[in-house]
């Protein structure tokens, strides 16, 4: 049986073991408090950011997924959680497959224009910095880096809270593109890539639907019988908009195509 260790084994990480436990993997998670791990899962509690509580992990693994989150919203809980997590686990073990859980935050784009796995990086914000330094780490070490946009589900239920209690805002003139994929995609694309023959080294993870922030509110508002977001005339940016074109072509189809289907399965 292929072995495999999802480092940072949070949410997502469970709904991954879900999904590969019955071909054909053992899932080995990782994570500072593993006892809240169950089966499949084999928990294993040790500290991204102290090398000398890894060291259960050390030696070969089938494929590896590297999927930390900070322990703060500071350059220093990011770096902490991102680019040194990672080069203390490098040190450690060895992999032929190992993907890297990034995000789109490593564009600096925000006029509206699309992007793909070719467009230039600039991010402007320390969290994308930080995120694209660890992206460079894990492709020296021959890593896959899977570039999610803003992940939404079960448990992430932010947009459809500010919309049910009035405090959702949205300027409609120029739009603001949004990119979403919904947490059971994620873990699906994650299990897709492990399976994958022939993969690149970056992949942008998003559905197949970008769409304006306040064509995805207002969509919501109806659902829920309630009213329309209010106008931020104070908004800035256009966000972009990203292209999945490389990941569907290697042969993924989305669960949750746009955001209507994804956001109809959180509704009564």
């Amino acid at each position: 049986m292929k072995r495999l260790l999802i480092a940072g084994c949070g949410d997502l990480g469970q709904r991954l073991a879900a999904v590969v436990a019955g071909k054909g993997w053992q899932v080995t998670g990782l994570r500072r408090r593993a006892e809240v791990l169950q089966a499949p899962i084999r928990p294993l509690s040790a500290d991204l950011s102290r090398p000398d509580t890894l060291v259960p992990v050390a030696g070969h693994w089938d494929a590896v997924v590297y999927q930390a989150t900070p322990d703060e919203r500071s350059e220093a809980g990011y770096r902490r959680a991102y680019r040194d997590g990672l080069a203390n686990l490098l040190e450690l073990i060895s992999t032929p497959r190992l993907l890297f859980v990034s995000s789109t935050a490593v564009y600096g784009e925000d006029q509206g224009s699309w992007v793909d796995e070719d467009t230039p990086p600039e991010p402007q914000r320390f969290n994308g910095q930080i995120m694209l330094e660890a992206e460079d780490l894990a492709g020296s070490a021959g890593g896959i880096c899977v570039r999610f946009s803003g992940i939404y589900g079960p448990g992430r239920e932010y947009l459809l809270r500010s919309v049910r209690t009035g405090k959702a805002r949205c300027r409609r003139t120029p739009p603001q593109w949004t990119n979403r994929i919904h947490v059971d995609d994620c873990a699906g694309v994650l299990a897709h890539l492990l399976d994958l023959d022939r993969a690149e080294p970056v992949y942008c993870a998003t559905d197949n639907l970008p769409a304006p922030r306040c064509e995805v509110l207002d969509w919501l508002a109806t659902r829920l019988g309630v009213e329309p977001p209010a106008e931020d005339d104070q908004a800035e940016g256009c966000g972009k908009r990203i292209s999945n074109r490389r990941l569907t072509s290697s042969g993924y189809r989305f669960l949750y195509p746009d955001f209507r289907s994804g956001y109809a399965s959180l509704l009564p």
